[in-house]
């Protein structure tokens, strides 16, 4: 009899999910495109990033930066009993006990500055840089997401993957255990051996057990990234494809477009802007005021009965700081060094980026060559434990060959399945720096 326990599909399969042990109708089907969507639409922190966003551009305004006028309306209205004496120019004597009086005095306002040493455009340009920045750092909170979501993705696949492997194994620990059986009801095998068939299938079914285990905390990880009920139970169908294009010049020149980086040259700018404000200070301030008062002081006695005025007025102010403790001087400086700083802090960046782009880039390679010789290896594997289970039947190879080519097998499809996983968490990684995940 010529017996086939795996196929040559089993390097196309090896890399995909294995059925689940939950019926498709108690299960969730979901890809790649689906989660991704999903935990975009659902996380918390790309919310918190958005309403930062939303936050930072409704500050971004010309009235915030003080370039608008300011219009203020004030009213005032005092009830008062005097006791009046007065003595007048004339001989007139005037005294009163409990006079009542009034002080009626209401105006508008308005102020708007013409220079102050050009703060207000600066301002108007911060708040336009953090804008600006928040933007770049809710895409770098995006770009993670996708990547975190990928790469958990992924390890479902992988984890799967061991699972359908340990399961082919058990196939033919199964067969042994058939094969074992009856030769000893023809009398050419002993008990022993047709117990440590058995041992062998029960440790492997345990160490299938543990694996789905393994599986159910791989997907509550992709549920967590999806923001997602924890109970639901997904059921997907993937293999692990590795793109080959991957090149280090192309990450390497779109390193400046990584949002990370470009958020730190924001804070270059925000600083270097700031310093321009503190260095308006030392300017003169000119406004333009405007404004409508009125006043009515009335009184039940004495000199002045009644004093009623109101119009307008219009009128500029100078305002010219000469000297306050050096202060300005000092945070001038300071904001000389936070520029100093930002800057620092965006080659540390870049410096960073790029190493870990060379790293993973050398690891995705690694693990590509490696890919070849294990795809190879998995292929003789198949053909060994198919070779070896035939001559067992045939009686022409002992229980130690067949556990052996099952340990190379399993030994074997583990390291493709890993390799493949290394060799794509390693993509998404360089596409994360390079800023092309979507």
């Amino acid at each position: 009899m010529n017996l086939k326990i795996i196929g040559k599909a089993g390097i196309g399969l090896i890399a995909g999910f294995c059925s689940h042990s939950l019926s498709a109708q108690d299960s969730t089907a979901v890809d790649l495109r689906n989660a991704i969507e999903t935990a975009l639409k659902n996380s918390l922190e790309i919310s918190i990033a958005k309403n930062e966003v939303e936050a930072r551009t409704l500050l971004n305004h010309y009235g915030v930066a003080g370039g608008l006028p300011g219009v203020a309306a004030t009213i005032s209205n005092t009830e008062q009993v005097m006791n009046i004496h007065q003595r007048l120019q004339n001989g007139t004597n005037i005294e009163r006990a409990g006079a009542a009086g009034n002080n009626l005095s209401a105006g508008l306002a308005g102020s708007m500055v013409l220079y102050n040493g050009h703060r207000i455009v600066s301002t108007k340009k911060r708040l336009e840089q953090l804008q600006q920045q928040g933007e770049e750092l809710l895409v770098a909170n995006i770009q993670n997401l996708i990547a975190d979501v990928s790469t958990a993705y992924y390890d479902i696949v992988r984890q799967q993957s061991y699972v359908k492997t340990i399961r082919q194994s058990i196939l033919a620990s199964e067969k042994r255990l058939e094969v074992l059986e009856t030769r000893r009801s023809a009398g050419m095998a002993n008990n022993a051996d047709v117990f440590q068939a058995q041992i062998d299938i029960n440790t492997a079914n345990q160490l299938l057990m543990n694996q789905m285990l393994v599986v159910e905390v791989a997907k509550a990880e992709l549920l967590r990234l999806m923001t997602v009920d924890p109970g639901t139970r997904l059921a997907v169908s993937d293999t692990i494809v590795v793109s080959r294009d991957v090149s280090l010049e192309a990450i390497l020149e779109r390193l400046p477009a990584n949002t990370n980086i470009k958020a730190a040259d924001n804070q270059i700018r925000v600083n270097e802007l700031i310093q321009k404000e503190i260095s308006a200070q030392r300017y003169p301030t000119v406004r333009l005021n405007a404004g409508l008062n009125y006043s009515r002081v009335q009184s039940a006695a004495g000199f002045n009965l009644l004093n009623q005025s109101y119009g307008p007025n219009i009128g500029l102010s100078l305002a010219v700081p000469i000297y306050n403790g050096n202060a300005y001087k000092r945070q001038q400086d300071a904001a000389a060094v936070d520029v100093k700083t930002a800057r620092k802090q965006k080659e540390i960046l870049e410096r960073d980026f790029r190493a870990d782009v060379y790293k993973t880039y050398h690891a995705y390679q690694n693990a590509l060559k490696q890919l070849e010789t294990e795809t190879r290896n998995y292929r003789l594997t198949q053909d060994l434990l198919n070779l070896t289970m035939q001559r067992f039947e045939l009686i022409q190879a002992t229980i130690i060959d067949v556990r052996e080519a099952q340990k190379s097998f399993e030994d074997a499809g583990y390291r493709l399945v890993n390799l493949s996983y290394a060799a794509k968490a390693a993509e998404i990684s360089l596409q994360r720096i390079a800023n092309q995940l979507n």
